[in-house]
């Protein structure tokens, strides 16, 4: 029986891997000080005696007997991440360094969740792993992009100089039944606001461009990633390919749930990027993996839980 410790495992996908490993027979640890994490999202998890809550921050050092670790802790909208930058900087770095010196300890495999960001506003379309990334070291959304960049830099060091065997997945736009309603990210605010019948918020010209991986398909895309063969060691992009501006997204949302609500222009936050689209050809060699949830059929589950949730 595997032994694995989830670190953000109260939250979006952390509780959904907690879920999929659980029914893979694994014994699991989710560690979570519930900055972003929800109780809630874990609460069906805790009638399994494989299943152990450790409420703390990935910040402070955390020890155990470990075979494979998976990352995620780490608040990822912008709206939870700029709340306090300080600690999504801490969260990134001091946490990732952390959790190497327990895997350099027990000799666990480590898989780090990290992101898009670290392509900043990319002057490569679609963004393929061997893209260095053109990111503002001093913006306001640096703590997530650098502190992302910086824990990806740790890993690394880790592997070459001292031996632990690391995975990276750079996540784009994911979403999916779980998210936080509150968390500003642009299919969550999309869907609440059309369902309240508010104003639906966009910024800029709505011209701009993400694409949506369904958190089931990611889900599935990181555990390949972490029973891949060990030469499977560099970034894999893990995200849809499929690519929609953001006023697309916003009609999708509204003929789906049918509201009335209306579009509203408002200013670009900073250093918000224009394009961001994975290449996924790695994902596609090494793991044998693509989405397989097309993006309505995603939104109208997502809009399910939605409704459920306000």
């Amino acid at each position: 029986m595997k032994k694995i410790l989830v670190t953000g495992g109260a939250g979006f996908l952390g509780a959904h891997l907690c879920e999929r490993l659980l029914a893979a027979d694994a014994e699991v640890t989710c560690l979570d000080n519930y900055f972003t994490g929800n109780p809630r999202n874990i609460a069906a998890l805790q009638s399994s005696n494989r299943f152990r809550v450790v409420e703390q921050s990935v910040v402070e050092p955390f020890d155990g007997e470990f075979d494979e670790i998976y990352n995620l802790a780490c608040p990822a909208s912008p709206v939870h991440y700029q709340m306090d930058p300080v600690y999504t900087f801490e969260t990134s770095i001091l946490g990732t360094i952390n959790i190497l010196r327990l895997a350099e300890r027990t000799g666990a495999k480590v898989l780090q969740a990290s992101t898009s960001e670290v392509y900043g506003d990319p002057h490569v379309h679609p963004q393929p792993e061997t893209y260095w990334g053109n990111v503002n070291t001093i913006g306001i959304r640096s703590c997530y992009d650098e502190g992302k960049r910086g824990a990806e830099t740790c890993l690394y060091d880790y592997q070459r100089s001292r031996g632990v065997n690391v995975r990276v997945a750079r996540i784009f736009n994911t979403y999916g039944p779980g998210m936080h309603p509150e968390d500003g990210r642009v299919v969550s605010n999309f869907i609440i606001q059309a369902l309240k019948g508010e104003d639906i918020t966009i910024y800029g010209d709505g011209g701009q461009t993400r694409s949506f991986c369904y958190r089931d398909d990611l889900i599935e895309a990181m555990i390949r990633l972490m029973n891949a063969p060990d030469h499977v060691s560099f970034p894999v992009n893990i995200g849809n390919p499929g690519e929609f501006t953001i006023l697309e997204l916003a009609e999708i949302v509204l003929e789906e749930t049918g509201s009335r609500s209306k579009l509203v222009n408002m200013p670009l936050p900073e250093d918000d990027p224009m394009q961001r689209c994975p290449d996924i050809s790695r994902a596609k060699e090494y793991l044998d993996w693509e989405p397989q949830v097309p993006l309505r059929e995603g939104l109208r589950r997502t809009i399910d839980y939605f409704r459920k949730v306000i």
